[in-house]
C-alpha cells in the first residue's frame, strides 16, 4: 500500500516532506574519507613511480653485475606492490573512516534523539552535550535554550488558558445561579435580577474583549504609523478624568511631544490601561496619578505613576501576569478582569518596547514604557 502524499510531496496528516531513503551521513563520510585516502595514496605512488623511472631502475643479475631494468620490467616489479598498497589503503580508509565518522557524528545522534523526544511531547528533555565548545556543542546549547523558552511559553499558555477558563466560567455560573433562583421563586424581584444579570454579563463581555485584544497584540497584525504619545496621554487622561473625580483622585498630565511608530489603537489601549490601573489601584481618598511623556536617549518615554500602599519588588514582578490583580487598594466596583497590565506587556512586546515597573518608596507604582522614536 503506497503512502498518500500531496502535490508538493508532503504527508497530508503531519505536513512533513516524504523523502526517499538514501545513504546515511556516516556512510557518505566513510566513503569520502576512503576515497580521499586512496586518491592521496595513488598520487603518491604515481609520484614515486615517475621518480624511479626518471632515475632508472637498477637490478642485480645472477652473475652479480648491475644492469638497468627496462620500463616493462619496472612495471612488473612495482605494480604488484602499488596494488597491494592501494588495497591496504582502501580497507584502512573504509574501516578508519567508519570509526572516525561514528565518533564525529555521535553528538548529532544525541541531538536527533532529543529532537524525537521533544516531538513526542517531552519538552522537559535537554541534550546537555558534554565536552569543549565546538559547532555541535553550540548547536546543542542553542537547542536547549530553545526548548527552555518553548517549555516556559507552553507552561504560560496552559496556565493562561486555565485562568481564562476559570474567569469565563465565573460569570456564567453566577448567571445560572440567578436564573435558577428566579425560576424557583416566580415572585422574586425581577428588576434586581435584571440589574445583577446586566452587571455579570457586562463583566463577561469586558473579559472577552480583553482576551480578543490580547490575541490581536500577540499576533502583531497591525500597521505601524506615526504616533505622538503626548496626544495619546492627554486623550486617555481626558477620557478617564470623570472616573478619577468620582474616587477623589487627582490626575495630572505633563510632558513634551514624544513621537514614535506603532499602532495608534494599541498604543491608545496601552495608555488607557495604565491610567485606569493607576486610578483604580490607589489610595482610598486624596490619591494622585501623574502621566508624563518625553524623549530620552532617542526614545519616546511614557511614565504613569500613582500613590498607594507600599509594594514589594516580588509582588511588582508578578503584576504583568494574566489575571494577577495584586491588592485591591480601592474598592471601586471596577476592579477589572485582571488583564490590564498583561495587555500592556503584550502591546509593549509587540512594539519591541521596554516596560519597567518600579515600586515607589512612598507607596504606589511607577510604570515606564520606552518606545523607539
Amino acid at each position: 500500500m503506497g503512502v498518500l502524499r500531496t502535490e508538493d510531496g508532503r504527508h497530508p496528516g503531519t505536513g512533513a516532506v516524504v523523502r526517499r531513503s538514501g545513504l546515511s551521513v556516516r556512510l557518505k563520510l566513510t566513503l569520502s574519507y576512503a576515497g580521499f585516502l586512496m586518491l592521496t595514496g595513488a598520487l603518491l605512488l604515481v609520484a614515486v613511480g615517475v621518480f624511479l623511472l626518471r632515475q632508472g631502475w637498477w637490478q642485480t643479475n645472477e652473475s652479480g653485475a648491475v644492469r638497468l631494468t627496462p620500463g616493462t620490467l619496472f612495471l612488473r616489479s612495482f605494480a604488484p606492490t602499488a596494488a597491494a598498497v592501494m588495497v591496504f589503503l582502501l580497507v584502512f580508509g573504509l574501516l578508519g573512516g567508519w570509526v572516525l565518522a561514528g565518533r564525529m557524528l555521535a553528538p548529532l545522534d544525541r541531538i536527533t534523539h532529543a529532537t524525537r523526544m521533544v516531538s513526542a511531547g517531552s519538552l522537559s528533555h535537554r541534550i546537555r552535550l558534554p565536552g569543549r565548545r565546538d559547532e555541535f556543542r553550540e548547536l546543542a546549547d542553542a537547542f536547549d535554550m530553545m526548548l527552555a523558552r518553548l517549555e516556559a511559553h507552553v507552561t504560560e499558555q496552559r496556565r493562561f488558558a486555565a485562568n481564562a477558563s476559570h474567569e469565563l466560567r465565573t460569570p456564567l455560573a453566577i448567571s445560572k445561579t440567578l436564573l435558577d433562583v428566579a425560576r424557583a421563586d416566580p415572585h422574586h424581584d425581577t428588576r434586581a435580577l435584571v440589574d445583577r444579570l446586566h452587571t455579570v454579563n457586562a463583566r463577561a463581555i469586558d473579559l472577552t474583549e480583553a482576551l480578543l485584544l490580547l490575541s490581536r497584540a500577540n499576533q502583531r497584525s497591525f500597521t505601524r504609523e506615526q504616533v505622538d504619545l503626548s496626544l495619546v496621554a492627554e486623550e486617555a487622561a481626558e477620557t478617564l478624568h470623570p472616573l478619577a473625580e468620582k474616587h477623589g483622585i487627582t490626575l495630572e498630565t505633563s510632558g513634551d511631544i514624544a513621537p514614535t511608530g506603532g499602532s495608534p489603537a494599541l498604543l491608545r489601549q496601552l495608555t488607557m490601561n495604565l491610567v485606569h490601573n493607576a486610578i483604580v489601584h490607589n489610595l482610598p481618598d486624596q490619591g494622585t496619578v501623574w502621566v508624563r511623556t518625553g524623549v530620552q536617549d532617542d526614545s519616546a518615554v511614557l511614565t504613569v505613576e500613582n500613590t498607594g500602599e507600599q509594594l514589594t519588588p516580588e509582588l511588582v514582578s508578578t503584576l504583568t501576569e494574566p489575571f494577577q490583580r495584586g491588592t485591591e487598594r480601592v474598592h471601586t466596583g471596577q476592579a477589572g478582569v485582571g488583564l490590564g497590565l498583561a495587555i500592556v506587556k503584550t502591546i509593549t512586546e509587540a512594539h519591541d518596547e521596554d516596560l519597567t515597573l518600579t515600586p515607589r518608596p512612598a507607596g504606589g507604582l511607577r510604570i515606564t514604557v520606552t518606545l523607539p522614536r
